[in-house]
């Protein structure tokens, strides 16, 4: 794959600049008009048959070659985060208040290199899907994945398989990281609002006070992952939101929490909403409050299926040496939705270092600080090449 190393480094110019340009130019989830449009015209200049208008912004590029009946599906995430860039990077944001504080336009831009690639060689036989994806960060369960495959993703581009893969800040640059089996956890959003009865803070015996309902909940909560769920699996309940009342002397009517909610398998995530739900209605109920919980269920765990991650695995030693990748990653307990469709079919999802930190690429995501270290660019595409390459050089499987 050394001609492919070549190929890549000889147009990484072109490539940064395209990176560069996303970069200053985010788009929040749903709304990647601007990036979905690059991205097709790319991908029709070099030969592929393309879908726009997928779910709102998301982008297939289909390429044949032969007459191999297996396909292979690989997708990007295209959308930005709603926080103020702090770089101070020439290629900054434009755009007050919106950042690619996640890496996406690097994502989008390793898979571009790699599309071009692949057409100027076209050393497969079959079918290769490039699924350019909307709103991955929407964080419900109808995100960009979710309403791709409502919409019928893979019923009209059928993938043996599909691959994603994301830059890692804390890794070294370019090492990739793979896990068979649960990779990244679920993410569950929980608002509880507490009604209680108003009052005087001099006689709160004639009042109902949420305050110390909440107080106790918080409390309460950090039981269930510490003497519910089986002390060998990992589950995470967090409350991010407590607030109730405007004045010391006054006790409010009510209160409200918001919490996040992860697991690494689906029973878990099951116990914990059973768990959680009835903690909250007992805790309530015990200092005469009235609670109203709405449990909004996000992206399921994101499973690895064994044959294809270590497909993926095999790759990656083959592209970048055994030295560099990790053959089996921590679980991450992030988020993602590439799970959905991880659950739709077999595949991997993948990691990429970006950089130690102190060094170029390792400040974290979700950080105003952060962005994407290009010389991801070559090694990620590189890749991508040599997935595809392989994966559509193998006979199926019976």
């Amino acid at each position: 794959m050394t001609e492919v190393l070549q190929l890549i480094r000889s147009q990484a110019d072109t490539f940064t600049a395209i990176r560069h340009d996303l970069h200053r130019h985010p788009e929040l989830p749903f709304d990647e008009n601007r990036t979905s449009e690059l991205v097709a015209g790319l991908l029709t200049d070099w030969g592929y048959q393309v879908e726009r208008g997928i779910s709102g912004t998301g982008v297939v590029g289909q390429l044949r070659r032969g007459n191999g009946p297996r396909a292979i599906g690989l997708r990007a995430d295209m959308d930005a985060l709603p926080i103020v860039e702090a770089t101070g990077l020439g290629h900054a944001s434009t755009k007050p208040g919106v950042m690619h504080a996640c890496g996406h336009d690097g994502h989008t831009t390793m898979l571009l290199a790699a599309a071009k690639v692949l057409a100027e060689r076209g050393n497969f036989n079959g079918t290769v899907n490039l699924i350019f994806q909307p709103a991955e960060e929407y964080g419900l369960a109808d995100s960009g994945a979710a309403r791709m495959i409502a919409d019928g993703l893979f019923e009209r581009y059928p993938c043996d398989a599909v691959f994603g893969m994301h830059n890692m800040p804390g890794y070294p640059q370019g090492r990739l990281v793979f896990r068979d089996g649960p990779m990244m956890a679920s993410s569950d959003k929980v608002l509880i609002t507490l009604i209680g009865k108003g009052g005087h803070g001099a006689v709160p015996h004639l009042a109902v006070d949420p305050v110390v309902a909440a107080s106790s909940i918080v409390m309460a909560l950090q039981t269930v992952v510490a003497r519910n769920v089986n002390p060998n699996r990992t589950a995470v309940v967090t409350v991010g939101v407590l607030q109730a009342g405007t004045a010391n002397n006054v006790i409010p009517d009510g209160a409200k929490l918001e919490l996040t909610v992860r697991a690494l398998d689906r029973e878990v995530r099951e116990l914990l909403q059973q768990r959680i739900t009835a903690l909250v209605h007992a805790q309530a109920e015990s200092y005469g409050c009235w609670a109203h919980i709405q449990y909004c269920k996000g992206y399921p765990p994101l499973v690895n299926s064994s044959a294809e991650t270590e497909f993926a695995r095999e790759v990656g030693r083959a592209r970048v040496g055994e030295t560099e990748v990790v053959p089996q990653g921590e679980a991450l307990t992030g988020s993602e939705d590439f799970a959905f469709m991880l659950e739709a079919r077999p595949g991997c999802y993948l990691l990429v270092g970006n950089g130690m930190p102190g060094e170029t690429g390792g400040v974290p995501v979700h950080n105003p600080g952060y962005d994407f270290n290009d010389a991801n660019i070559p090694v990620g595409s590189a890749y991508w090449v040599m997935l595809a390459e392989r994966f559509l050089s193998q006979a199926p499987q019976s």
